[in-house]
């Protein structure tokens, strides 16, 4: 059995090869819009909260399916290219990969249109995280379902903190959140229990209840609202002038389990990914404007 003693967060999740373009506006439909230009970088959730990670000096680790294809070639180089390690990546010859179309307009703002490919996902039966033995955290996006769950049970059993990048409410996705210590919610996730205008605050109730000890959800520009215990906390998000907001929570995500690496609080941890999101907005992609340590430390 490889041993990988360095490894301290576990990332399970998608990875994914994004095509970014710009343009001044958002067409109608049936109409045309021409490109100002047309960027191609790695994204995917958990997989960018790895490389943030990564940059930010922790040694991480990739688990994934990805087939062969060029998308899939990309999606490796890039994760190596990041020191993120890829021993445990499943490569499955003969299909496509994840892949993304993203319309980013002058605002910053961004539309994903994504297909997740034709490779099987991970199974309940491909995780086996006896490999890490120094590990720490677990960090889950909730794609992989199955793999997910089986990853998170494993980890709760070994003593890992297991963290989840909540972004769209799918079958089982309550059933992962009862399973997890610190769940990072979109707004859009609580929905389903809370309804659409609910304020957040309620939202972090319903999403408390589902059994993690600490809940975020992030709110774009209007920054983060957290619930340690009884405590609610919130962050303002940094002022920035956005380029592109792709990749934004999962490089907050990223920050946030640093934060809990070092043993901050809440508050904290909360201030930090805030700062390291803002920063990655000032440039096209998920991956590119992701800072160093000492970037964030200037910010802040």
């Amino acid at each position: 059995m490889i041993i990988t003693k360095d490894i301290q967060v576990i990332g399970l999740g998608q990875a994914c090869l994004d095509y970014l373009g710009r343009l001044r506006f958002y067409p109608e439909e049936d109409d045309k819009c021409e490109l100002i230009d047309l960027h191609i970088q790695c994204g995917g959730p958990a997989s960018t909260a790895l490389v943030t990670l990564s940059r930010l000096g922790i040694k991480t680790s990739f688990l994934g399916s990805i087939s062969d294809d060029t998308f899939g070639i990309e999606i490796l180089q890039g994760l190596k290219e990041e020191k993120v390690d890829s021993t445990f990546l499943k490569i499955t010859p003969g299909y496509t990969s994840q892949f993304a179309f993203i319309a980013i307009t002058e605002s910053g703002n961004r539309t994903i249109f994504w297909n997740r490919g034709s490779v099987p996902h991970l199974r309940a039966g491909d995780v086996d995280l006896d490999p890490f033995s120094k590990a720490r955290i677990l960090h889950v996006d909730g794609l992989m379902i199955e793999a997910a769950q089986e990853a998170a049970r494993q980890a709760r059993s070994i003593g890992l903190k297991v963290v989840m990048d909540a972004g769209t409410m799918r079958e089982g996705s309550k059933k992962l959140a009862s399973l997890v210590d610190v769940l990072i919610a979109s707004e859009r996730f609580a929905e389903p229990m809370v309804g659409e205008l609910s304020p957040p605050e309620k939202a972090l109730e319903a999403l408390g209840q589902l059994g993690p000890k600490e809940v975020i959800i992030t709110l774009g520009s209007r920054g983060s609202i957290g619930l340690s215990g009884e405590e609610i906390i919130f962050q303002k998000a940094f002022p920035i002038v956005a380029v592109d907001t792709t990749g934004a929570g999962d490089v907050y995500h990223g920050a946030y389990i640093y934060g809990l690496l070092q043993g901050w609080d809440m508050q904290e941890c909360m201030r930090f990914a805030s700062a390291t999101s803002a920063m990655k907005c000032r440039e096209i992609g998920a991956r590119k404007g992701i800072p160093y340590l000492e970037e964030i430390r200037d910010m802040e």
